[in-house]
């Protein structure tokens, strides 16, 4: 990319669409082009189509989602699937019909198989079933990249896409139900600092193992890989560190400052037990992540108490 190309940013109000666009301001890129929902609505093909044969973006960033946690997911099965399969086809449908150089699709890790071998490479991808309570999302993720890779196949794009692990930091969702784990600890052991409650109970046992990766890494990634890579094969996006989600519990607690006790619902579910990406492609085109978690979850929790609109979400 040059510093002038026109860039668009689907999604640049979102956690990831945003640390993308700072990423972006950061290196020095000049012509970055944002809509907002109420501005265009990726869900609509005709109005996406418009857009871009208006707007003729020479580089999209397709960071636009519906996303959510378990809760979330396994409540809206048929929104999540529909939402992000149509957007992201009309996007990149679009983007293909009026020239653009290049795309790069954001997924998420969990369009690799519930029980798949660990870490998970990016060949791994269909190999088994998905974990259930996201396999919408999965699927809808799922047709976004092989989307792209058939347009590479079909008509020589250069259309590539980006897998991350586990995401957390500024304009993260910090919804009671409807958001990850991470955001969701921040949230709830915050309040019960507040409102000196002697306990907090969280959902599952605790054991199933997680990865998390600090977003404005990940936006360090997305554009060292769109001036970096081409390809059809996915590329993880993760720090290749893990952790149990009860050691993740205790570690939020200790620094936001809870000193009372965590209880545990075994009756909730655990999810997936182990998702641990293999990030060694990533590490060999010469990238690796920043920001250690103990650090970001600090970042995290400042960023929650500056925004109290975000932390009402």
């Amino acid at each position: 990319m040059e510093k002038n190309s026109k860039i668009f940013v689907a999604g640049h109000r979102g956690m990831v669409g945003s640390a993308i666009v700072r990423e972006l301001q950061k290196q020095g890129y000049t012509n970055i082009i944002t809509r907002t929902h109420s501005e265009l609505d990726l869900c609509r093909q005709a109005d996406v189509e418009k857009f871009f044969e208006e707007e003729k973006p020479e580089y999209v960033f397709l960071a636009a989602a519906k996303v959510g946690g378990i809760v979330a997911n396994q409540n809206a099965l048929a929104d999540f699937m529909y939402d992000n399969m149509i957007l992201e086809m009309n996007v990149i449908n679009a983007a293909w019909k009026n020239g653009c150089r290049k795309l790069e699709f954001l997924g998420s890790s969990c369009i690799y198989p519930r029980m798949a071998p660990q870490p998970m490479k990016e060949d791994c991808l269909l190999t088994s079933e998905l974990e259930k309570t996201n396999e919408a999302y999965a699927l809808a993720k799922i047709s976004g990249l092989k989307y792209c890779e058939f347009l590479n196949r079909q008509y020589g794009t250069d259309y590539i896409s980006v897998m991350p692990t586990n995401l957390y930091g500024p304009n993260d969702n910090y919804h009671p139900e409807h958001s990850h784990v991470l955001p969701a600890l921040i949230r709830r052991f915050h309040e019960a600092k507040v409102s000196g409650a002697e306990s907090v109970t969280c959902w599952g046992d605790g054991s199933p193992l997680r990865e998390f990766l600090y977003v404005d890494d990940l936006a360090n990634l997305c554009v060292f890989l769109m001036n970096n890579y081409s390809g059809d094969e996915t590329v993880n996006a993760g720090s290749g560190r893990e952790l149990t989600i009860k050691e993740l519990t205790e570690k939020v607690a200790s620094i936001i400052g809870y000193k009372g006790e965590i209880k545990w619902d075994t009756s909730r579910p655990n999810g997936t037990p182990r998702k641990l990406l293999d990030v060694s492609k990533a590490t060999a085109l010469g990238w690796t992540y920043k920001t250690e978690l103990d650090e970001g979850i600090r970042l995290a929790y400042e960023d929650f108490l500056n925004n109290p609109m975000r932390a009402e979400r």
